[in-house]
């Protein structure tokens, strides 16, 4: 038997040995009994943020809604002041007041009789409405012209319990688009001679307008003292020449039906077919509708 044979022989596993076999798996280690977890210390800042959390002081407790309470961010965006969203940063970053003490409670309920005092404001409950009517003939904004002629506001009845008034003036015989709302801001923006939003008006005259009659009025002129600025007028596509257009600042009818005049001339009928921005279109005549979120902020915005 030579050498490799015999070191081969001795490699291999021994007889009745009492070694276990490498190959065998070992067993798992029993895991070491672990002691209670020691406390992690508490730091001054945990504490106080602790206290701040615990401490509310002006957190009211949760309740059922009564049918007369309203939330307080939905009571600050009735009343104009902002949306919802916005309402409640203003909330939590203390600027709103409920008589007469902060409140940053999300949810805070408001009660008949209370005050609230939105950015050093006094804020009313009353939603803001916006309405928009197609105003026919015989119907006038005067309350003081006797029972002859109804007011306008026949004509929007029911459509809220808001106590709504026209933006502007219109007589009997004027008709066209005529704006009601009950937020005394823009009925003071849109009746200021330097407010800067467009009315186009369809103006009937009793003849044809002369050209040179139309370049002066294009020009501006002055009305009892007054300058009246003029954007653009011109004759109407496809009607007689006494079919105008006229476009121009003034919500005040009156001073449209002054411009002929005073070129003597007689305005038979005045319709207004677009103010601010706003058309006629899809609105019949005597019909009304509520102006979309988006029309109020362009009329805000003008």
């Amino acid at each position: 038997m030579n050498n490799k044979e015999g070191n081969n022989k001795g490699k291999g596993p021994r007889a009745n040995s009492s070694r276990p076999n490498s190959n065998k798996p070992k067993p798992a280690m029993q895991k070491r009994a672990q002691g209670p977890k020691k406390a992690k210390p508490i730091t001054k800042v945990e504490e106080e943020a602790a206290a701040k959390a615990a401490k509310k002081p002006n957190q009211a407790p949760k309740r059922q809604k009564a049918a007369d309470e309203i939330r307080l961010n939905k009571y600050i965006a009735n009343s104009g002041a902002c949306s919802r969203r916005d309402a409640d940063i203003y909330i939590q970053s203390g600027n709103v007041k409920v008589n007469g003490v902060p409140v940053t409670e999300m949810g805070y309920l408001v009660k008949p009789g209370d005050t609230v005092n939105f950015d050093g404001a006094l804020l009313t409950p009353e939603k803001k409405e916006y309405i928009l009517l197609n105003k026919p003939k015989n119907f006038t904004t005067a309350f003081d012209e006797g029972q002859e002629y109804r007011n306008v506001l026949e004509l929007v009845r029911g459509s809220t319990n808001a106590k709504i008034a026209a933006v502007g003036r219109m007589d009997k015989n004027t008709t066209g688009l005529l704006l009601f709302t009950n937020d005394t801001d823009m009925l003071r923006k849109f009746t200021l001679p330097s407010q800067k939003s467009s009315k186009i008006y369809q103006v009937s005259l009793d003849k044809n307008l002369k050209f040179e009659d139309l370049e002066k009025i294009n020009k501006g002129l002055v009305l009892d003292g007054h300058r009246v600025f003029v954007e653009d007028i011109s004759y109407i596509d496809n009607e007689p020449k006494s079919e105008i257009g006229l476009k121009l600042r003034s919500s005040n009818v009156k001073v449209v039906r002054a411009i002929f005049e005073h070129f003597d001339y007689d305005v038979l009928r005045i319709d207004r077919v677009s103010f601010a921005g706003l058309t006629k279109k899809n609105l019949p005549r005597g019909n009304w509708r509520f102006l979309t979120e988006q029309e109020v902020i362009n009329l805000k915005n003008v």
